[in-house]
This record gives structure tokens, C-alpha cells and sequence, in this order.
């Protein structure tokens, strides 16, 4: 019993997506068209990604980038703006959530070089902003996080199209991020030794040891021998980025991927989330289910009609931006409204985006006790940079700009 109460605990959203599932089948039997429920190609290219970065965080690549990055800074403020803007443009490329599974572990060592003080004084702030400029940074590119990639296709958008919509929003994300950057960097020791922020404490094995990270003798070699995986972890992130683009067929890059990362290293498909995949199919199912039902489908398209990303932000509130995404894509085809919607959603509550909840596990764990400031922080942090976006999205609409293509 307590093993499935932990499980409920930790998969809520699964555990959620499948009730829904199943109780939608109660009004519309499984038949022959539940097939055609099931989005395979955003399922694939999904899996094909999260096989590719994990990959590649075991290859070390991101730690080896960001210590090199760091090393270079000689101010407070610059690291600040270092640690904060790893999340962000990362973000873009190796999803929200493998950004901060990598660079908060790796900013809690950091800081630590700082003395207990400083340390104190930035820990949770920095945290915080690192969650909020993973979640912005990824909102530009289709492959930022798994509600883009399913929308994307779904909008059958171009990958300018996609990105000129999400520009705007993506520029005044990082600018505030700059401005908060310098702002709290005052707090920081000033005049920091060359090199001084990479070095030392932030070796692989401790940056890899995390409750996320591989177990100890796994981390990353030296020479040759670590310069091959990395190569084709690489190659094979343009294979998918080449799927996501439609260049290449999904159904191809899927097989090519699954086999080589197999014969890689098969230990890697055990950092999939396959729960997050679990909760798509549930999602699918259910959305397919009730737009069989006739009553319920029209209710949700005269609620949502004109008040697509609205409503995408407080459903996101509550359920989180990808269910979100998921549930109301069935009842609309305004997907450039989803997708502002979704994105801007993942700010407001600690549940808005399940990437949150990654740094959050975190923060809890290296600073007992801290939980409610935490929260307090994450949730005025959020309030400004949604309001900001939110008001940005009223003055684009009001100038006919990219928020409505």
C-alpha cells in the first residue's frame, strides 16, 4: 500500500491522465478509432529527444560547457548572469526540464565556493530565477519543451513561423532576466579571482551525483574514448531536429535512434521519462473521447472560443501547461493562441510547469527548512514575469502583432 501511495505521490499528473482516460471510456467504449487518437509522431520524436539528452548529460557535455563558461567570469554579477542564462538558452535546445536537472545541482556547488553567507543570501533567489528563465527560454523553439513539440505539429507551423511567434515574449523574458541578474549580483563577493567560479568543487562526479545525475564511476572520461559518444549523441540531435522540421520522416530518425543509442549504451533508456509519455497517451485518449461527445465538445468550444490563451494560462494553473496543452488543442484551431497560452502558463503556480517542481526537489533538499521562503520567492518571481507577458501579449493583440498569427 505504501508503495502505490509513493508512486500517486510521484506521478500525479500520470495517475490524473489515466482517470480521466478511463472514465472517458465509460461514455465512448474503445473501438477501431482510438488509434487515430494517439499523436505517434509527437511520441517518437519525444522519446528520440529524451534519449538524446541523456545522452549527452552523461557524456558531460553540459557540465564541461558551463565550467568553461564560468571559469571566464571575474565578477559577481557576470556569475549571476552566467548561472541564469545557462537555463535560458540552453533551455531552448535540451528542454526545460534536462536544463535544470544539469545547472541548479551544478549552481548549488557554485555557490558553495562563496562562503555560507553569500551562499544564504543568493541560493534561493538564484534557483528561482534559473526555474523561471528555463521555462521562458525554452518557450522559442519546438523543441523546448514537450507541449512546443506537440503543438508545433499539430499547427503544422514552419520553423520561422513558430519562432516569430515566440519572439517577442522570448526577448522581454530576457531582458528582465538580465536587469534581475545585475540587480542580485550586488549581493555577490565582487572582484572574483579569474577561473575562480570553475573550478575546484565543480568536478563532474560531484555535479553528477545528484539525485538526478548517474551513479559514481560513470562520469565522463578524457580524450578519444569520451569525444566518440559525444560526436554521435550530437549527430543524432540533428537527426531529430531534422524530424522536427519535417525533413526526415519521424518514423526513420525513431528507428535509427532507438537502435544506435542502443548499441551506445542501452543504460541511457532508463532516464526516459516514460511517464511523461504514459501521460500523453492518456491525454489523447481522453481529449478523443470527449470530442465524441457531443454535448461536452461544444461546451468547451464556446468556453474557449476567442479566449484561447487565457484560458490555456489558468487551465495551466492547475493541471499544468502540458495537459493543458493536450486537453484544450481537442477543442480548438487556434493554435497560436495555445501555444503563447501554454508557454506564459508555465508561470504562476509551482504546478504550472512540471519543470518546476524539478528545482523546487532540489531546493528543499540543500536548504532543509526553506521550503515556504522558497515558495514565497517562486510565486512573486512568477506573478511579475507572467504579468509582464501577459501585458505584453494585450499590447501585440491591440497592434495585430505575432500574438494572433
Amino acid at each position: 500500500m505504501n508503495r502505490i501511495l509513493i508512486f500517486i505521490k510521484k506521478e500525479t499528473v500520470l495517475c490524473v491522465s489515466f482517470l480521466l482516460a478511463a472514465a472517458s471510456m465509460l461514455f465512448v467504449p474503445p473501438d477501431k478509432n482510438y488509434l487515430a487518437y494517439i499523436d505517434f509522431r509527437t511520441l517518437a520524436i519525444l522519446f528520440c529527444l529524451m534519449s538524446v539528452m541523456a545522452g549527452l548529460q552523461k557524456a558531460g557535455v553540459f557540465d564541461r560547457a558551463a565550467g568553461t563558461l564560468l571559469g571566464r567570469v571575474k565578477s559577481g554579477r557576470g556569475l549571476i548572469l552566467v548561472l541564469v542564462l545557462l537555463c535560458f538558452f540552453s533551455s531552448m535546445f535540451i528542454t526545460n526540464d534536462v536544463a535544470l536537472i544539469t545547472f541548479v545541482p551544478f549552481t548549488f556547488i557554485v555557490l558553495d565556493m562563496l562562503g555560507d553567507g553569500p551562499k544564504e543570501r543568493l541560493v534561493l533567489p538564484v534557483v528561482v530565477m534559473q526555474t523561471i528563465a528555463a521555462n521562458l527560454g525554452s518557450m522559442l523553439t519546438p523543441v523546448g519543451n514537450p507541449q512546443n513539440l506537440y503543438l508545433y505539429g499539430k499547427a503544422e507551423f514552419s520553423v520561422r513561423q513558430f519562432l516569430l511567434l515566440m519572439l517577442p515574449y522570448t526577448l522581454l523574458a530576457l531582458g528582465m532576466l538580465v536587469v534581475w541578474s545585475l540587480i542580485q549580483g550586488r549581493a555577490c563577493p565582487q572582484g572574483l579571482k579569474s577561473g575562480e567560479a570553475g573550478r575546484g568543487k565543480t568536478s563532474h562526479d560531484r555535479v553528477l551525483l545528484h539525485e538526478e545525475g548517474f551513479r559514481h564511476g560513470e562520469a565522463p572520461g578524457q580524450g578519444k574514448e569520451a569525444a566518440y559518444p559525444l560526436v554521435v549523441y550530437c549527430l543524432l540531435f540533428l537527426l531529430c531536429l531534422l524530424a522536427v522540421g519535417r525533413v526526415l520522416p519521424w518514423q526513420a530518425v525513431f528507428f535509427g535512434v532507438t537502435i544506435i543509442v542502443f548499441i551506445m549504451d542501452r543504460r541511457v533508456f532508463a532516464k526516459v521519462d516514460y511517464s511523461l509519455l504514459l501521460t500523453f497517451v492518456c491525454f489523447f485518449i481522453f481529449v478523443g473521447n470527449v470530442g465524441r461527445i457531443p454535448a461536452f465538445r461544444e461546451f468547451l468550444q464556446e468556453m474557449m472560443e476567442g479566449r484561447e490563451t487565457y484560458t490555456a494560462i489558468i487551465v495551466s494553473q492547475v493541471i499544468s501547461n502540458v495537459p493543458a496543452a493536450l486537453l484544450l488543442s481537442g477543442f480548438t484551431e487556434d493554435y497560436a493562441g495555445l501555444i503563447v497560452g501554454t508557454n506564459l502558463g508555465g508561470l504562476g503556480t509551482l504546478i504550472a510547469s512540471m519543470a518546476s517542481l524539478i528545482s523546487y526537489k532540489y531546493a528543499a533538499k540543500e536548504m532543509n527548512g526553506a521550503k515556504s521562503r522558497y515558495i514565497m520567492l517562486f510565486t512573486m518571481g512568477n506573478i511579475v514575469f507572467l504579468a509582464a507577458l501577459v501585458l505584453l501579449y494585450i499590447l501585440l493583440g491591440s497592434l495585430g502583432g505575432p500574438s494572433h498569427t
